[in-house]
């Protein structure tokens, strides 16, 4: 995950919450919008989130769908992908593709997403980094789709054609049709996955497409982002990701999603991503090494995988196709990742320097807040039902929208608090104030009733039932 500065996880400030019992929920809460959004805001105030989020913004599918080779109306990031990688570029390294793959479809892809052979406003060379990004993903086509047939074996290779010209062979992982339900691990499990991602009755989820998406939430996350946050649209349909443009926008998406503690293949490649000491120490830096190790470090990077068939495939994949388009290898640039820690052996305990792109309920305990708890969310370097990167899933974390926080209070986002002035006694009794220690025994008013403290407590709104410190005065 990107790194920019020492002590980064912990210099954003504590929001102010002021969490209220819900009147339409007894034993619930309701938080304000704007607390949420400042809680929210203070934690990704780092200016690698906007990066992120900038790099994930989609065009409509109307506009996508009129997208056509040398249209003056195509997006600007389209009209530099056919200025830098034409109809002929194209052409040469897909001679063995399959015919789900086309040129027009390619266009599609990148249509979808402007960051993608975006424009550059700081001095950086867009339309170089646009051809380098366009070859490495064939780089990575070529390994994960190719034909991987030796150009002197005539009788299955008669053109002669280098591996690096054999890209997208397949559209379906081998050995998998439409109609066979594969890769359905963990499908109609009681969990956040499955209450997020829904697998479809019946449907297959094995590998389709340049990037052979795989895995039911994969095919739900990958939905989202294509359909405006439905996730049930390739779920339920997942062959359109072999059968449609989506098989070469998800290797797009893929091409620029971090995945904690990964960075984005682009911001690599751009440069935006700056590798922290632990990455430096762990051998990780600039170059398509990287690029390896965000894919498949765990098999492929390190000392142990140095002679490996997989990462040997793609270096020389890679050199081929640099070497062919003339890409330019800086000198702080490694080809290879053996010499690489992968990303997911990472020690980040304690790490302070990292960001991470998920969602978890924060525990700690927060004396001035009902029951101790935090009503936030905090960052955290695994997989969660919530993504930083996805608008709205921070207010969903708080209220736990999919039930992923088991003992979660039940909270409400409300657009303003309804919060009554400071209320009269009760029967002589003083208004309970959140920041006292009761005591046993201890009286204190509220919403015009009298309550007594069952045990020591503060912070803990008088509500009854459950394991409230509270109970009604007889």
């Amino acid at each position: 995950m990107t790194v920019l500065c020492a002590g980064i996880l912990a210099s954003y400030q504590v929001a102010a919450m002021n969490p209220q019992p819900d009147p339409e929920n007894p034993g619930g809460y309701v938080v304000a919008q704007a607390e949420i959004d400042a809680a929210r805001d203070a934690k990704t105030a780092d200016t690698m989130y906007a990066a992120w989020a900038k790099a994930l913004e989609t065009t409509d599918n109307a506009i996508v769908e009129a997208i056509a080779p040398g249209l003056a109306a195509n997006p600007e990031n389209v009209k530099r992908a056919e200025r830098v990688f034409g109809q002929q570029e194209w052409n040469f390294l897909t001679q063995m593709a399959a015919p789900e793959y086309t040129y027009t479809r390619f266009l599609k892809a990148i249509g979808k997403f402007p960051a993608f052979c975006g424009t550059y406003t700081d001095g950086r060379d867009s339309d170089a980094i646009c051809k380098r990004s366009i070859v490495t993903a064939f780089a990575h086509f070529a390994q994960e789709t190719g034909g991987h047939i030796s150009k002197d074996n005539v009788s299955d290779n008669p053109q002669g054609l280098e591996e690096w010209q054999q890209a997208l062979v397949h559209v379906r992982e081998m050995g998998w049709s439409e109609g066979q339900a594969g890769y359905t691990t963990g499908c109609g499990s009681n969990d956040w996955q499955n209450r997020r991602w829904p697998c479809g009755e019946g449907k297959g989820y094995f590998g389709r497409g340049a990037k052979q998406l795989s895995y039911h939430f994969n095919y739900g996350a990958f939905s989202e982002v294509m359909f405006d946050g439905d996730a049930t649209v390739l779920l339920n349909n997942p062959g359109l990701v072999a059968d449609s443009w989506l098989n070469l926008a998800s290797a797009i998406w893929f091409f620029l999603t971090p995945q904690a503690p990964k960075p984005a293949m682009l911001h690599v490649i751009d440069r935006t991503w700056v590798p922290s000491q632990r990455e430096i120490d762990a051998g990780i830096g600039y170059g398509f090494g990287t690029t390896i190790n965000i894919i498949n470090g765990g098999i492929e990077c390190g000392e142990q995988n140095k002679n490996k068939g997989q990462p040997v495939n793609r270096i020389r994949y890679w050199e081929g196709l640099s070497s062919y388009y003339n890409i330019n290898i800086e000198a702080d640039e490694e080809n290879t990742c053996w010499q690489q820690t992968p990303f997911g052996s990472l020690n980040l305990n304690g790490a302070t320097d990292v960001l991470y792109t998920n969602w978890e309920g924060d525990w700690a305990y927060y004396a001035d807040r009902p029951g101790g708890y935090s009503f936030e969310c905090k960052l955290v370097g695994y997989q969660t039902a919530y993504s930083a990167l996805v608008p709205g899933d921070y207010e969903k974390c708080v209220t736990n929208f999919y039930q992923s926080h088991a003992s979660w209070p039940n909270v409400r986002v409300v657009a303003e608090l309804d919060i009554p002035d400071d209320e009269p006694p009760v029967g002589g009794v003083a208004a309970w104030d959140a920041g006292k220690v009761y005591l046993k025994g201890d009286e204190a008013s509220y919403n015009g009733k009298v309550w007594q403290a069952k045990w020591w407590t503060r912070g803990d709104t008088p509500v009854e039932g459950g394991a409230s410190p509270w109970a009604l005065k007889k």
